[in-house]
């Protein structure tokens, strides 16, 4: 499984990391010259800070297309780009005022405008939904539109980045893999991702920015390590050794038993080790 470091500085494209980094929208659209990638990225829409805020893309189709267009041509070697997607969360559609099958046809629509609208761009279709019944559904819907989702190399899973059960997650994406999907999990919780990492082709998250948020910075220039390169870094090989650590361990598939999930990241040996919470720190997430 590949995985996506989630990164809010758009800088960090310019450096030799050797891993891929998943930058949101939101973080490139307002700068005027953009970074020059060395590496594999991909592109997140930032929807769900979008609709939390605004309860609706204030961006349409067409000008999200040309910004892409923009990083995949000055930025380059972009993998894929999410589209504009309505998450289903509850408390997205208590802000939106629109019901689950509304964000559903939603984000279905928008992928088949992006596609129209800019075929040689990577844009990857994602599934919402609730329920393992609700993820089906969407699907149904792309395949009624003529999308052969198991044809296309990678498919989003959305709207699980704040589930408390991975089991519930785990049982998601098992059933959309048995239907033949390559699969890109957003904002998978980490702390259950060993349970269902063999079903995804790929995933990311974001989550050492909320944990350095509460350790004191490496640096004097650092107050919290939320936005410390090497901090991610760390953080993100710990979580590799971890799942690759439990795939070594995990019984063969029927021997009734999981992987072992992932321990909490430890915190980087640089780092002291306590220090109050700096609630004046901001932390951007992609989604």
């Amino acid at each position: 499984m590949k995985f996506y470091l989630g990164a809010h500085q758009p800088t960090w494209l310019t450096r030799d990391l050797g891993i891929p980094l998943l930058v949101s929208h939101r973080r490139l659209a307002p700068r005027r010259s953009l970074p020059r990638a060395t590496g594999e990225w991909a592109l997140d829409s930032g929807g769900f800070t979008e609709l939390s805020l605004h309860g609706r893309w204030r961006t349409d189709a067409r000008t999200y297309a040309a910004a892409v267009r923009r990083y995949a041509a000055e930025i380059g070697r972009l993998s894929w780009a999410a589209p504009q997607d309505w998450m289903v969360e509850a408390h997205i559609r208590a802000r939106t005022g629109a019901s689950l099958r509304a964000h559903q046809r939603r984000t279905v629509r928008n992928y088949l405008q992006l596609r129209e609208m800019a075929p040689e761009l990577p844009f990857i279709p994602v599934l919402q939904g609730d329920s393992v019944a609700d993820y089906h559904w969407c699907a149904d819907l792309y395949e009624r539109h003529g999308v052969a989702l198991a044809r296309l190399p990678l498919v989003g899973v959305g709207s699980v980045c704040r589930r408390q059960h991975s089991d519930q997650v785990a049982r998601i994406m098992r059933s959309l893999r048995e239907r033949g999907l390559r699969l890109h999990g957003f904002g998978v919780k980490v702390g259950g991702l060993a349970r269902y990492a063999g079903t995804l082709a790929s995933s990311d998250s974001a989550a050492w920015s909320y944990s350095g948020r509460y350790q004191p910075g490496c640096t004097p220039s650092h107050r919290t390590e939320s936005n410390c390169l090497r901090y991610a870094l760390d953080w993100h090989t710990r979580l590799c050794s971890t799942l690759t650590t439990a795939r070594a361990t995990a019984r063969p598939s029927g021997a009734g038993t999981r992987p072992t999930p992932p321990t909490r990241p430890r915190e980087p040996s640089h780092a002291p080790r306590s220090r109050r919470p700096d609630n004046r720190q901001e932390v951007h997430h992609a989604r």
